[in-house]
């Protein structure tokens, strides 16, 4: 009883709280989002925002790199400070560009910036907090400590 109203975890609780937000995190967007913008390439990459000015093609990639191949490195906990960069970078692009002129909250039609706020959330936690020891940097560092 004492654990759910202390202030601190303990490490193990610490660092399974940190897995469990890096595989959820890493999973939604990967199976919920990047997986898809793989498969639908053909098609995407002629309807995809050019928001750089480098094409359509170059943002895609970009947005698939980030989705796909740094979501599956920060599941696996995997140079995950920088594997959460791009996703980072990738919300904040979708909140303030590519649906700025979309309520802050879902309802009714269209989109929002919600689902973006809600993946940027957990990116930002995992960026501060590293990775714990449940994760292949661990594995690689020596295990002792993500807390630099």
């Amino acid at each position: 009883m004492k654990f759910l109203f202390s202030t601190t975890a303990p490490g193990w609780a610490q660092d399974l709280g940190l897995f469990v937000l890096r595989a959820g995190a890493g999973g939604m967007m990967l199976f919920g989002h990047g997986l898809s913008k793989l498969e639908n390439w053909e098609t995407l990459k002629t309807q995809f925002t050019d928001l750089f000015g480098f094409g359509m093609t170059f943002d895609l990639s970009l947005t698939i790199f980030s989705e796909v191949f740094c979501a599956a490195a920060v599941i696996l906990g995997l140079a995950t400070r920088f594997t959460v960069l791009p996703l980072i970078v990738s919300m904040a692009v979708a909140i303030l560009v590519v649906h700025k002129d979309d309520p802050m909250f879902m309802g009714g039609e269209g989109g929002s910036k919600e689902p973006a706020i809600l993946y940027l959330l957990p990116y930002l936690m995992i960026l501060l907090a590293g990775p714990g020891r449940i994760s292949l940097d661990a594995q690689i560092n020596g295990s002792a400590s993500n807390k630099d």
